[in-house]
């Protein structure tokens, strides 16, 4: 019946067509112009209205309130995001996984941390430093089927993704989530020469044990740092474990980088706060401090 409109998510988006799941159906829909005209795109993970046009299909017509959105890769709408490290080969870069953890913590998305090879190496300093910072840590390499399972239950509600450097197991990982998803490894990504994920376009799919995970073009951790700005005086709000400490300050505008009084500095002294966040937070500060508010 065209011209009745209905509410639905966006599984899907490839080459201007958006695949609206409604109550009954997958829907093929076009978004109206006014989207461009406005400056705003419709993304997965959108909960959207569609008017249904006379051959069956739908026209985008309203993007409903998010609750949160990214740019790289472009979803909208996350319950999670999982960050994947390896313990070793290649070993963690702190500052890098950091940085990605604030932008989460400041764009209103949960991150939960999976330790990849950790076969090959002891993962529990990994563990222990993102544990004690607040985040829920599951240790999930070849053999650990535990960690695995409790990973899946973490992930049977809502939607997440999965983000983390080349090497690290993404695909390996999701792959023992979901064999259905096949996804190209690095093993057989060399031996084909091609690129490790070969994947064009976002789409929602449903994991057999419930929720539903982003397949998304390869993205890395890099690329979500050039569009994550997190200003200065919010930056300390974006390592949860300093939450404690924020309100035990000497100075209100306290930068928790060398005042005297700083209740993070004293939980940092006291072994509270781990010193290579504390590290990542300084950089990140120094970096925030150099841009302009005209540049973001």
């Amino acid at each position: 019946m065209s011209g009745k409109e209905l509410v639905g998510r966006i599984w899907k988006a490839t080459a201007g067509f958006y695949y609206v799941k409604t109550q009954d159906a997958l829907l093929e829909c076009r978004a109206r112009g006014v989207f461009r005209k406005e400056g705003s795109t419709p993304l997965v993970g959108d909960m959207v209205r569609v008017s249904l046009t006379p051959d069956g299909k739908g026209t985008v017509s309203e993007i409903l309130p998010r609750k949160n959105s990214l740019v790289r890769p472009p979803l909208a709408n996350l319950d999670r995001m999982v960050l994947v490290l390896s313990v070793t080969d290649p070993e963690p870069n702190f500052y890098v996984a950091d940085s990605y953890l604030a932008i989460l913590a400041h764009r209103g998305i949960d991150a939960i941390i999976a330790l990849t090879k950790s076969d090959l190496a002891d993962p529990s300093e990994l563990k222990q430093l993102y544990s004690g910072a607040g985040y829920p840590v599951y240790v999930v390499g070849l053999g650990e089927e535990e960690g695995l399972s409790a990973l899946v239950n973490a992930l049977s509600e809502g939607v997440s993704a999965f983000c983390g450097n080349s090497g690290v197991g993404k695909s390996t990982l999701l792959n023992r989530i979901d064999p259905r998803l096949a996804l190209p490894t690095g093993d057989t990504s060399r031996k084909l020469g091609r690129g490790r994920h070969t994947t064009r376009h976002v789409e929602l799919i449903p994991l057999p044990g419930g929720g539903l995970v982003a397949d998304t073009p390869g993205f890395s951790s890099i690329e979500m740092l050039r569009m994550g700005h997190i200003p200065k005086d919010e930056l300390a709000f974006c390592f949860p474990e300093f939450a404690p400490y924020l309100d035990k300050c000497q100075f209100n505008n306290c930068s928790h980088t060398k005042e005297k009084g700083c209740g993070v500095l004293q939980a940092l002294e006291q072994g509270q706060i781990d010193p290579r966040r504390h590290e990542s937070y300084l950089r990140l500060y120094e970096e925030a401090k150099q841009v302009r508010e005209w540049e973001v």
